[in-house]
């Protein structure tokens, strides 16, 4: 845990879950200029304000990814904040309570919630994703008024010529900042009258022949999900390799995205149970489009935003499908993976397979000896690996 120093105070911060082999931290530069900028205390000359923000009327958080900007202004202002992830919204949960804050100083919506109708203060955290943002600023640029203020802030490495133009077409003129600590800050002021172009999401497109039972069928994604565009080659992979129970089954995409595998698997056994979990909301959303359009009359399915299978009973599923990520934010960790590992372990019954497509240099084999005992793999390319664990009979 470490402490986050802003103009109103410390605060006591930590990512959601706690890991203790993990040292990154739940703010960053991008974070603490913003909050300088909002408190007329930045360190180098910033356009085109100066002095403090008025942090009156409603002011919304977009893309808090560990809640330190929503903990640190919960005491000043009611705060709306909105975001994709589950865990960053744990996160900000958690660090309220840390720190003495009400829950109701932060109210918590998804992306995929109705926003404000009038938003005063607009705080955009630049997500990864530009397709995040294109449809979030298509979604919130509706509230905005002449007098409202909106900044944004990330790193400079995340800030293109591609996230400024965002904002120039939704929401009006848009500068940016001097870097400091290689942080850099959007100013962009509201034009009411702008004519916006409509919103390109949710995206489908229709899959290739040759991966199975999904050959040629169309998939929905919501904006931010991952390779919403095209087919990741690695879940192709897998789609080609997919394991077929021998009986009615309770199978988990788990890490689902947009819910090509967990769909595949509705469709090459109708009698199976689905459940579709992911951290993030869009990807939930999207899995649920997809499948509702494709399986066969009948499927059962679930969908569950969550912290990998934390959630789901031990021993009580028989197949999970998992192409996890190596990603988070900016950082390169298999803190992920390994929390889906641990978790698929603890939900499967006896005998129950976790199947898992990776790239093979990540050396997901070992972990999964580790924690099964066994590992065998299924198939492989150049590029990657499908690979088995079964778990142990008690």
């Amino acid at each position: 845990m470490n402490s986050f120093t802003t103009p109103w105070g410390a605060y006591r911060l930590t990512r959601f879950p706690e890991d203790p082999r993990e040292q990154l931290r739940a703010w960053d530069a991008a974070d603490e200029y913003l909050l300088r900028q909002l408190a007329g205390q930045t360190e180098v000359p910033a356009v085109p304000t100066a002095g403090p923000v008025a942090l009156t009327g409603t002011v919304v958080v977009l893309g808090d990814r560990w809640g330190a900007l929503s903990t640190a202004l919960a005491g000043q202002a009611p705060v709306v904040q909105i975001s994709d992830s589950y865990l960053g919204q744990r996160a900000t949960a958690a660090n309220l309570e840390r720190n003495g804050l009400p829950a109701g100083s932060v109210r918590l919506l998804t992306t995929s919630e109705e926003p404000p109708a009038r938003i005063d203060v607009l705080l955009v955290r630049v997500p990864k994703s530009l397709a995040l943002l294109e449809d979030q600023l298509h979604r919130l640029a509706p509230a905005l008024h002449q007098d409202s203020v909106v900044l944004g802030t990330g790193m400079v490495a995340e800030i293109h010529t591609s996230t400024l133009d965002l904002f120039e077409r939704l929401v009006g003129p848009t500068r940016t900042s001097l870097a400091a600590r290689k942080a850099r800050l959007i100013f962009s002021t509201p034009a009411p009258g702008l004519d916006r172009p409509a919103n390109p999401w949710p995206l489908r497109y229709a899959l290739p022949d040759g991966i199975g039972p999904l050959s040629g069928r169309t998939v929905t994604n919501l904006a931010g999900v991952f390779c919403a565009d095209r087919l990741d080659i690695g879940t192709r992979f897998l789609l080609q390799h997919l394991p077929t129970p021998s009986g009615p089954a309770t199978v988990v995409d788990l890490g689902c995205g947009n819910g090509v595998l967990g769909t595949a698997a509705a469709l090459a056994d109708p009698r199976a149970e689905l459940l579709f979990v992911d951290e993030s909301h869009q990807a939930v959303a999207s899995a649920e489009a997809t499948f509702r359009a494709n399986a066969p009359a009948g499927a059962r399915a679930r969908f569950l935003a969550g912290d990998a299978l934390s959630a789901v009973p031990a021993d009580s599923v028989d197949l999970v499908l998992n192409n996890p990520p190596f990603h988070s934010h900016q950082a390169t960790t298999d803190a992920t993976a390994w929390r889906m590992f641990t978790g698929a372990r603890r939900a499967l019954r006896p005998g129950g397979e976790l199947w898992v497509v990776g790239n093979r240099h990540l050396g997901y084999h070992l972990k999964l000896r580790r924690l099964f005992g066994n590992c065998e793999t299924v198939s492989s390319n150049p590029k990657f690996v499908i690979l088995r664990a079964t778990k142990p009979a008690r």
